[in-house]
C-alpha cells in the first residue's frame, strides 16, 4: 500500500525480547557464560594421537559428562578447514556440558565457531593483539615456563596461565628440563594469575602440585589415554 505524502504510514509492531527494535530481526539465542578458569580445577587438553584409537569427540564428551569444564582444542596439523569442523563439533557438547572451549593459537577458528577464547603458546599473538581480535569477553590463557612469563601474562590481562613441564612427558621435552615442584612454587609466588600445573600429571600428582600453589592441572594423556576416560576424569576431579 502506497501512502500519501501528507501522512505518516503506522509503525511496525516489533515483539520486544527476542527481536532487535531496530532491525525487527530475531537475536541470536544467548548463551550462558562459560565458567570461570578459577572454577576449572581440570584443563582438558586435546590430541587425537592419545585416544588409542577412538573418535576424538567421543573421548572429551565422555570427559565433559565425567564433570570437566574446560578444553582446549591443540590439533596443530589439521587443515584450517579441518581444524574448524573439529571446533564446531566441540563447540556443541562444551555448551551441553556448561564448559568452556578454547582454541589453542587460531584466533580465526576460535571467532568463527564462537568458542569461549583462546591458549596462547609461547611464540604465538601477544595477549594484548589478541585481545583486541577477541574482545573483553573472551578468555585468554598462555602457555608460560618461567615466573617472570607469568609476571608479564598477569601484567598484560591474561585469564589465566598454563606452567609446565612439571614432570617429565614426550609432549614437553622441547622446552627443556622438567621445572619441578619448585619451580611451581616460584611460579605460584610470582603472581595471582589462576595457574594450571602441566607435564606429566598423573592421579598421583595431584595432591603435590596443588600443595605447591597450583589452582589445578592441565592434562592430556591422563584423559585422553585412559581406557574409561570418564572414570580418570572424575577420578581426578575428585582427587
Amino acid at each position: 500500500m502506497r501512502w500519501p505524502e501528507t501522512m505518516t504510514p503506522p509503525k511496525r509492531h516489533v515483539p520486544s525480547g527476542d527481536r532487535s527494535p531496530v532491525t525487527g530481526r530475531r537475536r541470536p539465542t544467548p548463551h550462558p557464560e562459560p565458567p570461570a578458569p578459577s572454577t576449572w580445577v581440570v584443563y582438558l587438553i586435546t590430541d587425537r594421537a592419545q585416544t588409542n584409537g577412538r573418535p576424538l569427540l567421543d573421548v572429551v564428551d565422555a570427559a565433559l559428562q565425567a564433570g570437566i569444564r574446560a578444553v582446549q582444542l591443540r590439533e596443530r596439523d589439521l587443515t584450517t578447514r579441518e581444524l574448524l569442523r573439529l571446533a564446531e563439533g566441540l563447540r556443541e557438547r562444551t555448551r551441553r556440558a556448561g564448559a568452556a572451549l578454547l582454541i589453542n593459537d587460531r584466533v580465526d577458528v576460535a571467532l568463527a565457531c564462537d568458542a569461549d577464547g583462546v591458549h596462547l603458546p609461547a611464540n604465538s599473538f601477544a595477549v594484548a593483539d589478541a585481545r583486541a581480535l577477541l574482545g573483553a569477553r573472551k578468555l585468554i590463557g598462555v602457555s608460560t615456563h618461567a615466573p617472570a612469563e607469568i609476571v608479564a601474562a598477569a601484567r598484560h590481562s591474561a585469564d589465566f596461565a598454563v606452567f609446565g613441564p612439571i614432570y617429565d612427558t614426550p609432549s614437553k621435552r622441547g622446552f627443556g628440563t622438567p621445572l619441578g615442584l619448585d619451580g611451581l612454587v616460584e611460579a605460584r609466588a610470582a603472581a595471582r594469575l589462576p595457574l594450571f600445573a602441566i607435564g606429566g600429571i598423573d592421579l598421583e600428582h595431584v595432591a603435590a602440585v596443588r600443595n605447591a600453589g597450583a589452582d589445578g592441572i592441565a592434562v592430556i594423556r591422563a584423559v585422553l589415554a585412559a581406557p574409561d576416560p570418564g572414570l580418570a576424569a572424575a577420578a581426578l576431579l575428585k582427587r
